[in-house]
């Protein structure tokens, strides 16, 4: 799995590939942090006004959007992304 963060103005894209024996387990942990049941070891969440998940052939992709005033670290995403990653190679 390998993932490529970009910080914008409103907030980050990450870019997810390398993924078809993990899809259906990251696409799980990412409706939970879009539904608001984070279980990431950050508080970057509390930022974030939405999360929407687009999941295409090869990769999926995530547009963070930031609250009006908020700023994503994206270094706290980094370590969202790492847990999740060991999270789900545990099942």
């Amino acid at each position: 799995m390998k993932s490529k963060i970009i910080s914008h103005e409103k907030g980050i894209e990450i870019e997810i590939e390398d993924i078809e024996d993990q899809r259906t387990e990251l696409l799980e942990a990412f409706d939970e942090c879009r539904e608001g049941r984070c279980s990431c070891p950050t508080q970057e969440y509390k930022k974030v006004e939405s999360l929407e998940i687009e999941n295409s052939k090869g990769k999926i992709q995530l547009s963070i959007r930031s609250k009006t005033h908020e700023e994503i670290d994206p270094k706290e995403i980094e370590k969202c992304l790492e847990y999740t990653r060991g999270r789900i190679s545990e099942k």
